[in-house]
């Protein structure tokens, strides 16, 4: 029997359903009912999360997990999921769970687990409160540098059958309310606004918008604290709106705030953070320094903004905070140029935006953060059609691996990497791996949960996807890209109504954004609305300047509405302007799908694999595409492109 007992580290997980036996006393058929429901909603989740699901027992589970970190992100996705079931359900019926996480020695056999490790987390699922998760210090240890939401100490607990009193933690949920949760966790979702230009010269707003983004990205660097995306604040530019109201839209408690002035080698700035519910100062300062002290004013600002939020800095936090990109004030100048234009996202400003780093690495070969821009530069530039694939992903790949071999810890090459792998390389595992290490290093990055959830999206995985997105939505609840790839992945789903509102939320904030109501017609072609399908394609052909992208999407539905001869005209056009600009082939082989031209279209994404166009990987969830994806050729391409099941 003694060689039989075999012993592992495991992260375990208890689950239980509050209020279970009473409810099964009052109504039998209501408790079994809820029940399975309950289980139809939790298990996919644990497969997600590699865990492994040991057994029921009665109403709960009790789960497996290698990483402790798999088992808390478990946990907070069972939660939400059962959130928003709860939501559409009136007060009799809802579901309320509790859970309780701890990692320790566990002994196994016969397919069960025992041990001191399982009898804690069982007794740690009893302090959570209904609806919330407990963790153990063991947990917390682990964990606490890497969750993207808030956990506090709940102190010392004594744990019935667990001899000594245990530390324990609790994590604060989103939605949950009362003043715990407003305190840790939406004091610690904070704005950086946009900060005001003292300098005369417009030709100088660049600087203002860059200390922005770098500040953003300064305080990003402190895990435990959740920060807005550069996208979503900057419309804020140029004030009109109160703390208040900025924040109720943002969804944030705290607000920093401020103003810049540049003059000559001199730099002023003029810096406060702001209690969004109280619109109390928690803090503020003056800075009056030599631009090259810029790097030493950030991490002073990062550092004060920890202590007035209560946040304890790990020293790994504190030196990356402190660590100066560039030493050279010339070459950070020339970044801050780049990042302005590339942010414009037009075809001329992403143009700029390489001269201006390329500069920049020119005057220090060491600047990390230059190489990383440009390597954004370059999956930006494939994306929107600007340059050839194969062009454009092996000058991102080069780029970003030069700035990784500098600075290991930046996140953002890790992000444009990982799409290279999975776009251009088709090297899936690789691809969630830097997706992986990305979050880790800068959980407050929203570009790769929205880069993360396409990838889900290719793979086929549209749960995963769905969920990645909304976390993006989080950190960046005003970007339009983000919010119609909300809309898209509600679509795939199969949420379409939602979708709808989603997108004409974004077309409400942007009415001349052509790719939400690209989105949008799509979205109304799976309803069989065909006529406003048409006319919101037609909106986003003419609202893009005849974009290819859009004449090609408006000549695919025309064709799938019966007029195929309006959509032979635009694919004419379109093979025309191949002869002398690059059209993406993906896009020419989608049309010709519409117009009813199979053979032509299967040997234009022949073209489009050769090329490495990633719009090929649209084709598996593309509305109207189903009867394509059945032929034999599909599948072959599906196989090259590593997706085949």
């Amino acid at each position: 029997m003694l060689a039989e007992i075999r012993r592992r580290l495991a992260a375990i997980m208890f689950t239980d359903m509050v209020g279970y036996t009473s409810l099964s006393q009052r109504n039998e058929s209501l408790a079994l009912a809820l029940l399975d429901e309950q289980r139809r909603l939790v298990r996919p989740h644990f497969a997600r999360h590699n865990g492994k699901e040991i057994k029921t027992i009665g109403d709960g589970f009790l789960v497996e997990f290698a990483s402790a970190l798999e088992a808390v992100r478990c946990a907070f996705d069972v939660q939400q999921s059962m959130h928003e079931s709860n939501a559409t359900r009136a007060l009799d019926s809802r579901m309320m769970l509790r859970i309780g996480i701890h990692v320790g020695d566990v002994v196994f056999g016969g397919g069960d687990i025992h041990g001191d490790a399982v009898n804690i987390a069982s007794r740690i699922e009893v302090v959570a409160e209904s609806g919330g998760i407990c963790i153990t210090e063991q947990v917390f240890d682990q964990v606490r540098n890497k969750f993207e939401f808030p956990i506090v100490a709940l102190g010392p607990r004594e744990l019935k059958s667990v001899q000594l009193p245990m530390q324990v933690y609790k994590i604060v949920l989103p939605w949950e309310k009362g003043e715990e949760g407003r305190l840790a966790s939406e004091r610690r979702r904070i704005a950086v606004l946009p900060l005001v230009n003292m300098i005369s010269g417009p030709a100088d707003e660049y600087f203002a918008d860059g200390m922005t983004e770098e500040l953003i990205s300064a305080v990003s660097k402190i895990h435990d604290i959740r920060v807005i995306a550069r996208t979503s604040v900057m419309k804020y530019k140029g004030g009109g709106k109160g703390i208040a109201e900025i924040s109720r839209e943002l969804k944030v408690g705290s607000v920093l705030e401020g103003s810049v002035r540049k003059a000559g080698s001199r730099l002023r700035m003029m810096v406060q953070l702001v209690d969004a519910g109280s619109e109390e100062h928690l803090w503020s300062e003056n800075y009056d320094r030599e631009l090259g002290d810029v790097f030493a004013i950030q991490s002073d600002i990062a550092q004060r903004v920890a202590e007035a939020l209560k946040v304890e800095l790990l020293s790994s936090e504190k030196s990356d905070i402190e660590k100066k990109p560039t030493n050279n004030p010339e070459a950070y100048t020339l970044y801050l140029k780049g990042r302005y234009h590339w942010n414009e996202r037009t075809r001329a400003g992403n143009d700029k935006a390489v001269k201006y780093n390329e500069k920049a690495v020119e005057l220090d070969p060491g600047f990390a953060l230059a190489y990383a821009a440009l390597a954004d530069c370059h999956v930006v530039s494939q994306n929107y059609g600007w340059r050839m694939p194969r062009d454009a992903f092996s000058r991102a790949k080069e780029y970003a691996l030069k700035a990784i071999e500098i600075d290991p810890g930046l996140a953002e090459p890790h992000a444009s990497l990982a799409f290279v792998y999975a776009g251009y390389e088709y090297k899936w595992r690789e691809a969630e791996e830097e997706f992986k290490l990305a979050m880790g290093l800068k959980a407050s990055y929203a570009y790769t949960y929205q880069w993360y959830s396409l990838i889900l999206r290719f793979m086929g995985r549209l749960d995963e996807s769905y969920e990645q997105i909304k976390r993006a939505s989080a950190l960046d609840p005003l970007s339009r890209v983000i919010g119609i790839n909300l809309g898209f992945e509600l679509l795939a789903i199969g949420r379409t109504k939602e979708a709808i509102e989603q997108y004409r939320r974004v077309i409400e904030s942007n009415p001349d954004y052509a790719h939400a109501h690209f989105e949008l017609g799509w979205a109304y072609y799976t309803e069989a609305r065909m006529d406003e399908a048409i006319e919101e394609l037609r909106k986003s052909a003419v609202m893009s300047g005849d974009d290819p992208h859009y004449k090609a999407e408006l000549a695919c539905l025309l064709g799938f509405a019966g007029r195929r001869g309006e959509a032979n005209k635009i694919i004419d056009e379109l093979e025309a302007l191949s002869k002398s600009t690059y059209v993406n082939t993906a896009k020419i082989a989608f049309a010709l799908f519409g117009a009813g031209r199979v053979d032509e279209a299967f040997s234009y994404l022949e073209k489009s694999y050769d090329e490495r166009a990633d719009q090929i990987l649209y084709f598996r969830t593309h509305p109207g595409f189903e009867d394509f994806l059945r032929d034999p050729r599909w599948a072959s391409l599906e196989k090259r492109l590593g997706l085949s099941k």
